[in-house]
């Protein structure tokens, strides 16, 4: 019986994690290829651990089913903290100073959107749709 239990706590565990946005500890460059290679675009998130929106945005936002599997089907996804080197630069280059920050490139390095700030998972996927329908105007 606890074996059984155990199973199927693995299990459940298992799905959820699969359910999450699963953020990669690349490169920008290595994130680019990835992107490339996989033919989807590259999501930045550039966030910190002192920043009571980027703790909401963790909880509430990124480990959302429906949020999770959108990524998984739109984008290679990093986040970098804008206290360490390359989220400070990111920030630099792409922020207004505001955290937490998520920016839309396509594999060539184009900036096509950013949100900025925290939002319920229902709007922040709307805004996400809303920079690839753009997108998708462009192309045409």
């Amino acid at each position: 019986m606890k074996k059984a239990i155990l199973a199927t706590l693995l299990l459940l565990g298992a799905v959820a994690s699969r359910a999450q946005v699963r953020f990669e500890a690349l490169s920008t460059d290595a994130l680019r290829e990835r992107a490339m290679k996989s033919g989807k675009l590259v999501f930045i998130e550039l966030h910190a651990d002192w920043c009571p929106p980027c703790r909401v945005m963790e909880r509430e936002v990124f480990s959302d089913r429906e949020v999770g599997e959108f990524f998984e089907r739109h984008f290679v996804a990093a986040r970098y903290d804008t206290d360490r080197r390359t989220g400070r630069a990111l920030m630099k280059r792409y922020g207004s100073g505001a955290i937490p920050l998520g920016l839309v490139f396509d594999t060539e390095g184009n900036l096509l959107g950013r949100i900025q700030g925290a939002a319920a998972p229902e709007v922040y996927l709307n805004d996400l749709r809303e920079i690839l329908a753009r997108r998708g105007r462009d192309r045409k």
